[in-house]
């Protein structure tokens, strides 16, 4: 897990505008300057080729720099409704410290908030057939009503399907661009990126406001779906596709995969079977196979309770999903006292909101 302080905002947005950071440079800077605050100072061709960038990448940058107007694009941002977080902010999701090259910088609009809920990775490709189609029409909505939040890549195919199922079956789900979020790429999905965000949901991206698509930001895209991500489910996928790295760079961070089977005459199909095959991921034919492997459980389908929860109540109640925490996850989370969650925890289960299952841990629950 990765600690650091937070740098100055404006510090933050030059450094994300020049695009030039990796977590291995910024470790780089941090044990030459201290901090990025210094390392901004002392910025010259001579740093970045230090860093290992190529010569047109150093002039590229410069040209930036000397283009940059801070006033100007902190305007943009505000047009545009998009806010900024550092790895160095509290509120960068803890799951994307875990893994080795996380984003420095995430722009975004919506709640991050979501990033203490349970997410599970959703990817496919974007010839979706009618049987992928499916497949997502019959696994999003149990997902959701279970808690989860979904993650995609905002794709046209499966990415939009997962997106507008989840948001049609009342949940919220967070899209993750690989382009900055000064416009949507695809256009066509630009209605449906607005409606994520109204419903709740969120958009990213690790890029500046201007940075268009290309060969690059896809695959970088896909390392942060699959590190939010508790696990992954992949839809329907050829091999060697962009779902396929996404599931590799989830086994690689340790997270659980699942891929839905399909024909074996459908080259469409054929990374879900290669992965099934090797053993990389479980092999789903419904939403009940990921839920049991999350260790996730799914409330009945039954009215929400209506006892009134006191604000202390309410508060550790938020904090709970369907995903099982431990009493010192919640504790972290709440920002209050062992003796106040516990007794919380013990009204709230009383009430029938709270429920605690194996090894200590809790869940959110409705009677």
């Amino acid at each position: 897990m990765l600690y650091y302080l937070p740098m100055q905002p404006e510090t933050a947005l030059l450094w994300w505008t020049l695009n030039v950071l990796t977590l291995k440079r910024y470790e780089a800077l941090k044990q030459v300057y201290g901090d990025l605050d210094a390392a901004l100072k002392a910025l010259s061709p001579a740093m970045l080729k230090e860093l290992g960038l190529k010569q047109d990448a150093i002039e590229a940058a410069f040209v930036r720099l000397e283009e940059f107007d801070a006033a100007q694009y902190l305007r943009e941002m505000q047009k545009h409704g998009v806010e900024l977080l550092t790895i160095e902010d509290e509120a960068y999701p803890a799951a994307l410290k875990e893994i080795g090259d996380p984003p420095l910088f995430l722009s975004y609009r919506g709640d991050i908030a979501l990033f203490h809920q349970p997410l599970i990775g959703c990817v496919g490709t974007r010839a979706m057939s009618p049987y992928g189609k499916r497949t997502v029409e019959a696994f999003i909505p149990a997902l959701v009503r279970a808690g989860l939040t979904t993650v995609s890549g905002l794709a046209l195919g499966i990415d939009a399907l997962v997106a507008k199922e989840t948001i049609r079956a009342g949940g919220r789900t967070i899209a993750v661009l690989g382009n900055g979020l000064g416009s949507i790429y695809p256009a066509s999905n630009a209605r449906l990126a607005e409606d994520i965000v109204q419903g709740g949901g969120l958009i990213l991206s690790e890029f500046p406001l201007d940075m268009p698509p290309g060969k690059f930001t896809f695959p970088a895209r896909n390392r942060i779906i699959a590190g939010l991500s508790t696990g992954t489910i992949v839809f329907e996928a050829p091999d060697a596709s962009g779902s396929i790295i996404t599931a590799d760079l989830a086994l690689e961070y340790n997270r659980d995969v699942f891929a839905v089977p399909g024909t074996i005459f459908d080259p469409n199909f054929a990374g879900c079977h290669r992965l099934i095959a090797k053993g990389q991921a479980r092999l789903v034919t419904r939403p009940e196979d990921v839920l049991e492997e999350l260790g996730v459980l799914a409330p009945a389908e039954s009215p929400v309770s209506a006892v009134q929860k006191t604000p202390e109540e309410q508060h550790i109640y938020d904090i709970l999903t369907t995903m099982p925490q431990s009493v010192d996850k919640l504790i972290e989370r709440a920002k209050r006292p062992m003796s106040d969650v516990s007794s919380t925890l013990t009204m709230l289960e009383l009430a029938g909101s709270a429920k605690k299952v194996g090894a200590g841990e809790w869940v959110r629950a409705e009677r």
